[in-house]
């Protein structure tokens, strides 16, 4: 009993050093990252943003479309029996634009391009380009991290406000066809019930959101060990942690934003 129980201690004081090891990790690497911004290459940070924002574009909105549209099932016929019709498009849209959006596109990205990114220089590192660039005197977090890192933090945000367009579209779909709330009465709630405030701070959220799955990304590129098994490892645990702390982020953002704001 009691070499169980050491056993377990042990395995616990193992994970929570590590955590913190691995957290200073990544609080220094985001550090060198923001002071090294104003040496990013624009050329390589146009062709970033074009990757890792425009090309992720189709699965956000096909997200966030069934997303919204999922949401109006579930509420359109609740709000009509209650005699709340005339409120659906603004729950929809205020749900979209403060969490909705903001998460899911968060999620998708970071499955998509959190791994794309971890696997590309995880790639480099394995094969030994990134110390080629240090040969070259080409420091590798200004070449490889900063660009992605802008890049994501621009594209996100932007990616949110296609979401909620789409998204609060999805949901206009199945009111007036599913359970027969007229279309001015959908859009008039949009108009009455939502605030500039509710987009904005989504994508406020998304600038954060974009940074962490910058951030891990490279963070796990840069750590992956030799061989296409440790690329694999560092591409699944980049997307696992991204998800983990958008989720995370998420509330704290949201308590600030939107409750202690209101």
């Amino acid at each position: 009993m009691n070499r169980n129980l050491n056993l377990l201690c042990e395995a616990v004081g193992k994970f929570i050093v590590q955590a913190c090891a691995n957290t200073g990790k990544i609080v220094i690497l985001f550090g060198e990252t923001c002071r090294r911004v104003n040496e990013v290459n624009l050329t390589e940070m146009l062709r970033q943003m074009a990757k890792l924002g425009a090309d992720s574009l189709p699965i956000v909105m096909v997200t966030t479309m069934c997303t919204g549209m999922v949401l109006a099932v579930q509420t359109a016929k609740e709000f009509v029996r209650f005699g709340a019709s005339d409120s659906v498009g603004g729950i929809v849209a205020i749900a979209m634009g403060r969490e909705l959006a903001p998460v899911l596109a968060g999620v998708v990205v970071a499955g998509r391009i959190g791994a794309a990114i971890a696997a590309e220089i995880g790639t480099m590192k394995v094969t030994e380009q990134i110390d080629a660039l240090k040969v070259m005197a080409t420091n590798p977090i200004s070449y490889l991290v900063v660009p992605r890192f802008i890049a994501m933090i621009l594209m996100l945000p932007i990616l949110i406000i296609f979401a909620n367009v789409v998204g609060t579209i999805g949901g206009w779909i199945v009111a007036t066809n599913y359970a027969d709330i007229s279309s001015y009465s959908y859009i008039d709630s949009i108009r009455v019930f939502t605030e500039p405030w509710d987009l904005i701070g989504g994508m406020i959220k998304g600038a954060f959101f974009g940074a962490i799955i910058a951030i891990v990304g490279c963070y796990k590129g840069l750590g992956a060990k030799q061989g296409a098994e440790g690329v694999g490892v560092a591409t699944t645990a980049s997307v696992v942690l991204s998800i983990i702390l958008i989720f995370i982020t998420n509330y704290f953002l949201s308590v600030i934003l939107f409750v202690q704001g209101g």
